[in-house]
C-alpha cells in the first residue's frame, strides 16, 4: 500500500514538461499499436510507419511516409484523426477536462500544472480557459466540416463526404496537415469553398486561444490587450508579404502558377503564403517551387503561429519580440515599447532563447541528415528539418525516400519540437536566484 501511494506522489510531483513529454509518449504508443491491428490498414504496414505516422499524428505535423488515404482504413483514419486532435489541443488539456469531470473544484496544485502547460496567468482563468479551448475547437471544426460536406456532396456521397469533410477539418484546424488524398489538395486548387475553408479553419487554429478569447470578449481593438493586437498585426502583416512575394515569385512558374486564371492564381498564392505557418496541406507541388519560394517558405514555418495554438516554430509573438529588440538598440531607446506598453527584459531574454534552442534543434537535425542522406539535395533536407522541428508537415517529396535512421531523426525532431517551447516555458517560470553579486565585466559584441 506504501509502495502504491509512494508510486502515486512520484507521478503527481512530476513537473508539467514531464507529465506531457510522457503524455505525448504514450499517445504515440497507443496510436502506433491501434495503426498496427489487422484491421486498421489496408497494405502492408511496417513498425517504422505506424510510430512515424503516430508520432507525426500526435506532433501535429503532418509528415507520412505512406499515402494516409490509402494504407490506412476509416478504422486507421480515425485513430489518426484522433490523435490529431488530442495533439492539438494537448494531452494536459484533456488530462484536466477529465479530472474536470471527476471532480467540480481543481486543487492548487493542478491548477499551477495547467497554468504552466497553457500559458495563463491568473489560476482563476484556468478552468474557463480550458474550458474555451475545448468548446472552441468543437465550433470551428464544426463549422469547417459543415462547409466542406457540402462542397464535396458534388464529387462525393453524403457519408464519404461527411467523413472527408470532418477528417480535414479536424486536420485543419489543429494544424496536422494529414491529407486523405494522394496530392493533397492539389486537386480542389480551383474550388474556393474547399481550399479557402481550409486555410481559414488553420489561420484560426494557429492565432491562439488566447487571443479568440480576447476577441470575443471585448470586441474591439481599443480593448484589446497587447498581446492580441501583436499575434494579429503580425499574422495579418506576414500573410499579406507572403501573398505578394510568392506571388510575384511564381506567376511566371509553368509548374505551379503561371498555367492559372489570375483568380486561382490569387488563392493558390494566399494558401501557400498562410500553410506554412505550422500546417502541412498544398496545392502546388512543392517540388516544383522555386528555391526563392522554398526559401520563403522555410523563414514562415520558423516562425509559426501564436501561443497557446495548434501551430509550431518560434511563434510570432517571439519573433517580432526579437526584432522589436533589434529595432530597440539600434535606436538606443531605454526601454523596449509595444502598443504604449514596455516589454520586460525576462520576455526578450526568453524570446532569444526560444529562437537559438530552435535554430539549435533545426541545424542538429539538419546536419544528421546531410550526414545520413548524402545524396539528396541540400535545400530538400533543410526544408525537412525545419518542417520536422517545427512542426509544419511540409515536404519537397523526400519524406517517403529517407533510409529508417533518418526517419527516426525526423520524430525526434518533431517530438522535440512539440515539447521544446513548453519545457522551455517552464524552465524560465521558475528562476533560480542566487544570495551571490558577481561583478560586472564588460564582453565585445559585434
Amino acid at each position: 500500500m506504501k509502495s502504491s501511494n509512494l508510486n502515486q506522489n512520484r507521478i503527481v510531483n512530476l513537473s508539467p514538461p514531464s507529465l506531457l513529454a510522457l503524455g505525448f509518449l504514450g499517445l504515440i504508443f497507443i496510436g502506433s499499436l491501434l495503426l498496427m491491428l489487422p484491421f486498421a490498414h489496408q497494405t502492408e504496414i511496417s513498425w517504422l510507419e505506424a510510430i512515424f505516422t503516430a508520432t507525426s499524428a500526435v506532433t501535429i505535423t503532418g509528415l507520412s511516409v505512406v499515402n494516409v488515404g490509402e494504407a490506412y482504413t476509416p478504422f486507421g483514419q480515425v485513430v489518426i484523426m484522433f490523435l490529431l486532435q488530442c495533439g492539438g489541443l494537448g494531452f494536459m488539456t484533456f488530462a484536466i477536462l477529465a479530472f474536470m469531470s471527476l471532480s467540480p473544484k481543481l486543487g492548487l496544485r493542478q491548477q499551477v500544472m495547467a497554468q504552466e502547460s497553457i500559458g495563463q496567468t491568473s489560476l482563476k482563468k484556468v478552468s474557463f480557459t480550458i474550458k474555451a479551448v475545448f468548446l472552441y475547437s468543437l465550433f470551428f471544426e464544426a463549422i469547417g466540416t459543415l462547409i466542406l460536406t457540402l462542397a464535396w456532396l458534388e464529387d462525393y456521397p453524403f457519408g464519404e463526404a461527411l467523413f472527408y469533410a470532418a477528417f480535414y477539418s479536424v486536420s485543419a484546424f489543429n494544424n496536422g496537415g494529414f491529407s486523405l488524398f494522394p496530392n493533397s489538395l492539389m486537386s480542389f486548387s480551383g474550388q474556393y469553398f474547399v481550399t479557402f475553408t481550409i486555410s481559414m479553419l488553420y489561420i484560426i487554429g494557429g492565432i491562439g486561444f488566447l487571443v479568440l478569447m480576447d476577441v470575443k470578449q471585448n470586441k474591439s481593438w481599443r480593448k484589446l490587450s497587447p498581446n492580441s493586437k501583436l499575434i494579429l498585426t503580425t499574422i495579418m502583416g506576414l500573410n499579406l508579404s507572403a501573398f505578394i512575394v510568392l506571388w510575384l515569385l511564381e506567376a511566371s512558374n509553368p509548374q505551379t502558377l503561371a498555367l492559372m486564371s489570375v483568380g486561382d492564381q490569387a488563392l493558390n498564392a494566399w494558401f501557400h503564403a498562410t500553410v506554412p505557418r505550422s500546417s502541412g496541406f498544398y496545392s502546388l507541388p512543392m517540388d516544383q517551387m522555386s528555391d526563392a519560394s522554398s526559401l520563403v517558405t522555410i523563414f514562415l514555418m520558423f516562425i509559426g503561429g501564436g501561443s497557446l495554438s495548434t501551430a509550431g516554430g518560434i511563434k510570432v509573438g517571439t519573433f517580432i519580440i526579437v526584432v522589436i529588440s533589434v529595432i530597440s538598440f539600434l535606436r538606443r531607446e531605454d526601454e523596449i515599447r509595444l502598443f504604449n506598453h514596455s516589454i520586460s527584459e525576462k520576455t526578450t531574454f526568453k524570446a532569444l532563447a526560444v529562437v537559438c534552442i530552435t535554430a539549435g534543434l533545426v541545424m542538429t537535425g539538419f546536419m544528421s541528415l546531410l550526414i545520413l542522406e548524402p545524396d539528396h539535395d541540400f535545400l530538400d533536407l533543410l526544408f525537412e528539418a525545419v518542417s520536422a522541428a517545427c512542426t509544419v508537415g511540409l515536404t519537397r517529396g523526400v519524406t517517403g525516400e529517407l533510409q529508417p535512421a533518418s526517419l527516426i531523426i525526423l520524430m525526434l525532431m518533431m517530438y522535440a519540437g512539440r515539447l521544446g517551447p513548453l519545457t522551455l516555458a517552464y524552465l524560465i517560470a521558475t528562476p533560480k536566484k542566487s544570495r551571490l553579486k558577481h561583478p560586472p565585466s564588460e564582453i565585445q559584441i559585434g
